[in-house]
């Protein structure tokens, strides 16, 4: 308050001691004053007046400020001796009086102060009964003037705390002019509890107020604030010095104010060693750079939170990969307290991470890529060939009879084949190119930035030409060979060529034209593939429908021609396309698993024709039948029961069965193989070697497998007549299975001069055209039942 361009304060030193007028008509004549109130004056310490205590409260008048005066009590004739001192929450001017008062005028000048102040005033007698309150203390207790007057204050206190309040007030009350500060909790009727924070003077030998007065504060949510934001600060604590994760806490300038045990443990490095400095010295030096960047976007309000990775450098020399998120704490204006790092070691979850990626994009086996890595790195090349132009290439390789290596040697022989074939082709890889392995026994290399067809042809000669040599493990020895289909594209083409199902198709190709080469793709060869496709799934159709026949070709006796035996062939009368070749159809079969099924409709067909036979012919005279196996059925864990029940189905001898393999499915997987014969020799099947000499026949297998037919291929016997060399193969082949005890058929007799050369060599058996082409079963059982009876009336 200012008066006469005063404050207050100026105006109480500046008046000390002086009559003094304030506003028109109200005069304020100075008296003598307490001694602390002129020392106060004196000092001109505005916190000596706020601070003077319940007394000067409980003597004084308030006078409120209206319109630059202050009004007048209106109580009294006599204007009031005093000095004037400051309220500075209410912005009035107190006057404490030291001359009495009569209780009228008393209690209403108290009220005047207790209605305009927040702090609470309470007055007992001394028996402890309330005789004042003002409505700040109304309130706290949670009653009204009307219903505590007169009754005792302890009613309104908590009754928990009896003993305790009783102590003070009883210390307060037995020393005179005694002033004692306490917390209070109040219990209202309705039950509600509030905390006081309170200060009770004793007054009751002062003859102008005798009364014991309480003054103070409801501090209830005040306290209740601070026991949450203690509650709070324990709370972060324990979530900061407990927590498992790296914590720490940087100032603006990024030096670090405190961390956590986990943080130090983390980097290897005690608090003294870290506080005050910033991340530095346990920063990996390539990584400092991360975290300077990451700061400088935070303080510049490119970004509120940051997440990154940065190595850290322990303190005993181990790097760590490590994920760190920074965020601001800042004040209301926005500006940064402090910063907040929690942090995380990835370093295992890393290696792990990177271990999937390897095993996602990289080949267990040979560590090769596979074949995402590899379809990835193919979209890459279609988009850099339209900038770079040249041409681009993809290899299929395909490792010929890989199957045999597996099924000879086992698989782990065969994975140690696979990781050298896979080593010899890295040899030959250009740093530019990339090389996979697609799957199984299957190879992908794409060469980029090629200039011509000739580089094409010469990147192919040499992947080939990396197999040459032979493959040695421990006293194991392989010759191992690969068949490549190659697809070339340009930048005109490149979005348009389906690289894989062309190199595949260039592949199938290479197969058919032998081993060990390469093909080239050209468009008409996709419409050839698409022609396999459609006819492959005709013969499924076909073979359900029942439409494949087994037909017969007989097998004579040599020199006389007696029919002892027929051979199997299947034949597919297409509805559409007519007769289907075998040489075109079978192929196709074994290179699913139709093939399998065919098979065992052919075992089922020639048994069933078998056994009729030997119902019309009795004993050793009823013809035997042969069926050809595929290597896929014959090494089919099935074959022998299936046999089994048919033969037991139809009742045939299983002499009378005689089962046909080539040379190749006979050698691979040797122990297999002599495996499965043991039991069909178990069981009275007979095996017949068939196309011999046409493969690398081995001596020693042959004598192993000991068939008891060996069927000497149509092409030593149609040649033997034009050249003396091949007469001389076909005879050295006829005294070796004569030699070896082995009953020798001649195939594709086709005339009497291969006929009787033949029957000059001593061969046993022959069939061929010259005979009869193979027929359906009706002409069959009538070849049978002649030959019975023109052999039984030569008898």
């Amino acid at each position: 308050m200012i008066v006469a361009g005063r404050s207050a304060e100026d105006f109480l030193a500046a008046t000390m001691g002086m009559t003094f007028s304030i506003g028109p008509g109200c005069h304020i004549h100075h008296a003598p004053m307490c001694p602390e109130f002129a020392e106060a004056g004196r000092n001109n310490k505005k916190s000596d007046y706020y601070q003077m205590g319940p007394k000067a409260v409980l003597s004084s008048v308030l006078l409120t400020q209206k319109g630059g005066g202050v009004s007048e009590p209106t109580d009294g004739d006599e204007v009031p001796h005093g000095v004037v001192t400051p309220d500075p929450a209410n912005s009035t001017m107190v006057v404490a009086t030291t001359s009495p008062i009569n209780d009228a005028r008393y209690y209403s000048m108290l009220d005047a102060i207790g209605q305009r102040t927040a702090d609470l005033i309470v007055i007992t007698d001394a028996q402890g009964r309330i005789i004042y309150g003002n409505p700040a203390a109304q309130s706290a207790f949670g009653v009204t003037m009307d219903e505590v007057r007169n009754t005792p204050a302890h009613l309104y206190l908590h009754p928990d705390d009896f003993d305790h309040n009783l102590a003070f007030f009883a210390e307060v009350i037995s020393t005179p002019g005694a002033s004692a500060r306490q917390d209070v909790r109040t219990l209202s009727p309705s039950g509600d509890v509030r905390l006081l924070e309170v200060v009770c003077t004793n007054l009751l030998d002062d003859p102008s107020i005798h009364a014991l007065v309480i003054n103070g504060k409801d501090v209830t949510e005040r306290n209740e604030y601070i026991h949450r934001l203690q509650a709070l600060e324990e709370r972060f604590r324990l979530a900061f010095e407990e927590n498992m994760a790296p914590m720490s806490f940087a100032d603006s300038n990024d030096l670090i104010l405190a961390v956590n045990d986990a943080f130090c443990e983390m980097v290897g490095f005690s608090r003294e060693e870290l506080i005050g400095y910033d991340s530095t010295p346990f920063t990996y030096p390539d990584d400092i750079g991360i975290t300077e960047s990451t700061h400088e976007r935070v303080i510049r309000g490119r970004a509120e939170r940051v997440r990154y990775v940065k190595r850290y450098l322990r303190k005993d020399g181990r790097v760590i990969d490590v994920e760190v998120s920074r965020s601001p704490a800042r004040e209301a204006d926005g500006n940064i307290l402090y910063f907040v790092f929690s942090e995380r070691d990835i370093t295992e979850e890393r290696k792990l991470t990177d271990q999937l990626s390897h095993q996602a994009l990289y080949d267990s086996i040979t560590g090769l890529a596979n074949r995402t890595l590899m379809e990835n790195q193919l979209a890459k090349s279609r988009s850099s060939i339209k900038r770079r132009g040249g041409y681009n290439a993809l290899f299929l390789l395909d490792l010929d009879d890989f199957k045999g290596v597996n099924d000879t040697h086992g698989h782990l022989v065969g994975d140690e084949l696979l990781v050298a074939v896979a080593r010899r082709f890295e040899a030959v890889t250009r740093p530019s190119d990339t090389l996979c392995r697609f799957g199984g026994d299957e190879f992908l290399y794409l060469a980029e930035g090629l200039a011509s067809l000739e580089d094409v042809k010469s990147v192919a000669r040499r992947l080939l030409a990396a197999l040459d040599e032979p493959f040695h493990f421990l006293d194991i020895s392989i010759e191992q060979r690969a068949s490549a289909g190659v697809v070339i594209w340009g930048a005109a083409n490149s979005d348009e060529v389906d690289l894989l199902q062309n190199a595949d198709v260039a592949l199938y190709e290479a197969k058919r034209y032998g081993r060990g080469t390469f093909i080239v793709y050209e468009p008409s060869m996709h419409e050839e593939a698409s022609n396999r496709f459609t006819l492959i799934q005709e013969l499924r159709n076909s073979l359900a429908r029942n439409e494949l026949e087994l037909y017969y070709q007989p097998i004579v006796q040599l020199p006389d021609t007696t029919i002892v035996g027929f051979e199997g062939l299947m034949r597919w009368p297409h509805p559409e396309r007519g007769w289907v070749a075998p040489s075109e159809f079978i192929p196709l079969a074994e290179s699913s698993d139709i093939i399998l099924d065919i098979g065992a409709l052919a075992i089922k067909s020639a048994v069933a024709a078998a056994s009729q036979w030997a119902r019309d012919i009795p004993g050793e005279l009823a013809p035997f039948v042969c069926v050809n196996l595929s290597a896929k059925q014959f090494h089919s864990a099935n074959l022998v029961p299936l046999i089994e029940s048919v033969l037991s189905q139809y009742g045939l001898p299983a002499s009378k069965l005689v089962l046909e393999i080539t040379e190749s499915v006979g050698i691979s997987n040797f122990e297999e193989t002599m495996a499965t014969i043991e039991r069909l020799e178990h069981i009275g099947v007979g095996l017949a070697l068939d196309d011999f000499g046409t493969g690398f026949s081995s001596l020693s297998y042959l004598a192993k497998i000991n068939p008891r037919i060996i069927k000497v291929d149509q092409s030593f016997v149609q040649l033997a007549s034009s050249s003396e060399r091949d007469a001389t193969l076909l005879e050295a082949i006829v005294t070796l299975g004569k030699n070896l005890n082995v009953t020798m058929l001649g195939e594709g007799v086709e005339t009497n001069e291969q006929f009787s050369r033949l029957v000059d060599l001593g061969c046993s058996m022959a069939q061929g055209y010259l005979f009869s082409p193979a027929v359906k079963l009706t002409e069959a059982n009538a070849m049978v039942k002649s030959n019975f009876a023109a052999g039984r009336s030569s008898r």
